[in-house]
């Protein structure tokens, strides 16, 4: 692919887009961002605050822990935290910068019961509205499609900021023009140096928070169960290693990851394996680059067609995107990977999302499996065949079915899914 290219272009863009730096699960730190920016709006520290939120927003808070607050969990912690200590200059690192007084003066001032919480009512997925008020002052902060989308901003009944907010559309670099041949080429072709920085930073940050969470206890410590109960092999590690991260940072570790499709669990997914196997081959340093740009990309490619929120767990589709990797790795080429990531969709296309906890690291270690099996199944001459259930002929068709499976079939599934986490009765 040639660097005149408008592909070419776009997908460097994607990866400096996708590739970002964030402490904490991502939606509770959008929260926080989006609070910090509304009290920084309104110039006093709220006496009382009001959240909309969209059913998966409420979904992926619930149950996570918020970092830097002494493991307070739900919206009420994320808003208290951002109100009290968020810097909205650092985006996704927000609470970066909280100091232990701030974290006594978060729980505090959340002790207050000032924050309240609704379901907001409108068709945005991925939706958060922050309404703070000081005497007969006033501000309102609204995010939507993605994690620092900011589309509204208003004080006092001035609006100072605002722009289209269109349903399903994130405003960043259209991404339809991924496809995975393409994606196979410009991993082959593009020059490191425009890519060097974000991966070099992902493998760094994601290295970190893994090593972090084999060394201490976290959540249910599945990377450690792995790696105690099984083989030392490259599998094993490849999915312990994943895993790990994801046990530190649902946990609340104060590490930041890169993520990758406004998630960090999916950053770590995508890259995490990957490195191991690099390592286990002892390929280049540029070798491993390469296959990391086509791991992201192909998580990135998959994700388009589910959206940022579902009810179908992203980690499938970074655990795909690492399997293609691997196969990479291995000197595979465009049928290799295609007839991985297919094999991978087949297995464990099923895995629901019902929020960021600790399962999310168990569901990060099938995820990665099914990658690698799905590579296994190519090495050994076996695959899943156009017919067998939602796998059809060609990778491309078989994307598109699990696009359409998660989000339009998953529709009622992510409803129930919510009703049940928050003790609706039927």
């Amino acid at each position: 692919m040639e660097k005149t290219d408008i592909k070419y272009k776009s997908y460097v863009q994607i990866l400096k887009e996708e590739l970002v730096p964030a402490m904490g699960c991502t939606e509770p730190i959008a929260i926080a961002y989006a609070s910090a920016k509304a009290r920084e709006v309104l110039g006093s520290l709220p006496e009382r605050v009001v959240v909309y939120a969209s059913a998966n927003i409420i979904k992926n808070v619930k149950s996570v822990v918020v970092p830097n607050t002494n493991s307070l969990k739900g919206i009420e912690a994320a808003a208290a935290a951002g109100i009290i200590a968020g810097n909205s200059e650092k985006r996704l690192e927000v609470l970066s910068t909280v100091t232990e007084k701030e974290k006594t003066i978060i729980k505090a001032y959340l002790e207050k019961n000032l924050i309240k919480v609704n379901l907001a009512n409108n068709q945005f997925i991925f939706y958060i509205e922050v309404n703070v008020y000081y005497k007969d002052s006033y501000a309102v902060v609204r995010i939507a499609n993605h994690h620092t989308n900011i589309v509204y901003i208003e004080k006092d009944k001035k609006v100072l900021f605002e722009k289209e907010a269109e349903v399903l559309k994130e405003g960043l670099t259209d991404k339809k023009l991924l496809n995975v041949e393409d994606i196979i080429d410009f991993a082959n072709t593009v020059a490191i140096e425009d890519v060097s920085e974000v991966i070099r930073r992902q493998i760094e940050y994601n290295s970190k928070i893994s090593e972090e969470g084999l060394k201490n206890s976290y959540g249910a410590n599945i990377g450690k169960v792995l790696l105690s109960n099984n083989d030392n092999n490259v599998k094993t590690r490849a999915k312990a290693k994943a895993a790990a991260g994801s046990d530190a940072r649902m946990s609340g570790c104060e590490l930041p990851v890169v993520i990758v499709s406004g998630s960090g669990n999916q950053g770590m997914t995508a890259s995490l394996p990957v490195i191991e196997y690099a390592k286990e081959l002892q390929v280049s340093e540029e070798k491993l680059y390469r296959a990391l740009v086509l791991s992201n990309l192909i998580t990135i490619h998959q994700k388009t067609g589910i959206g940022r929120l579902s009810a179908y767990c992203g980690a499938v589709s970074a655990g795909c995107g690492s399997g293609a990797a691997i196969a990479y790795l291995h000197g595979g080429g465009y049928k290799e990977i295609a007839h991985t990531i297919v094999n991978a969709l087949a297995i464990v296309s099923g895995i629901i999302c019902d929020g960021a906890k600790a399962s999310c690291a168990a569901k990060i270690a099938a995820a990665v499996d099914a990658g690698i099996l799905g590579y296994n199944m190519y090495q050994s001459g076996q695959e899943f065949y156009g017919g067998d259930g939602i796998v059809t002929k060609g990778v491309e068709e078989t994307i598109a079915n699990i696009g359409r499976l998660a989000k339009d079939g998953m529709g009622q599934t992510d409803k129930e899914i919510i009703n049940i986490m928050i003790g609706e009765k039927k």
